[in-house]
């Protein structure tokens, strides 16, 4: 009867736990941002090397303070990709990151086969936006879009605990 008992309690303990994680990992974290204006959406200008304001509507986008990583936009450009591909510079080997289930504009899988078959572009929103972090923006044909950050190259050797590359800005104090 003992045995029982404790088992149960190990069942219990084991499904509040893991109902805990999955709570913490899917909502507990992320915020809903508020709309702050034309900065919300940038892209890097080839001319100039800086970001720049993409004109856009209907923004949404989450963050957590947890993780540099976690920041998920969406939103609707009002230019064609096609003319940007000119002026924006774009970004090579960009991964969309999964959102949770519940911010429903960001489909990460739907995202990343849009710009390998080239129905969107990649862009680089601003390099570096925290050290080793880039702020990529995807701009479909249709004109939505979505803006994630993403570990770069400089990022991941840093983390990795190697010390960072020549063409690397140097890592801040406690990398």
């Amino acid at each position: 009867m003992i045995g029982k008992l404790l088992a149960g309690i190990i069942v219990v303990t084991a499904l509040a736990a893991g109902a805990a994680v999955y709570y913490l990992q899917v909502y507990a974290f992320y915020e809903e941002m508020a709309p702050s204006g034309p900065g919300d959406v940038q892209l890097t200008a080839r001319a100039t090397g800086t970001p720049e304001p993409l004109a856009h509507s209907d923004f949404r986008a989450i963050d957590a303070t947890s993780s540099p990583i976690r920041y998920r936009a969406c939103f609707h450009a009002a230019e064609d990709p096609a003319g940007m591909a000119g002026r924006y510079m774009p970004y090579q080997d960009a991964v969309p990151l999964t959102a949770p289930g519940w911010f429903g504009c960001f489909d990460a899988r739907e995202i990343g086969d849009a710009i390998g078959a080239g129905r969107a572009r990649a862009f680089l929103g601003t390099a570096n936006i925290r050290y080793g972090i880039d702020r990529i923006v995807a701009i479909h044909d249709d004109g939505r879009g979505w803006a994630w950050n993403q570990i770069n190259r400089c990022g991941k050797i840093v983390f990795e605990g190697k010390p960072a590359p020549d063409d690397c800005p140097p890592a801040p104090e406690g990398y």
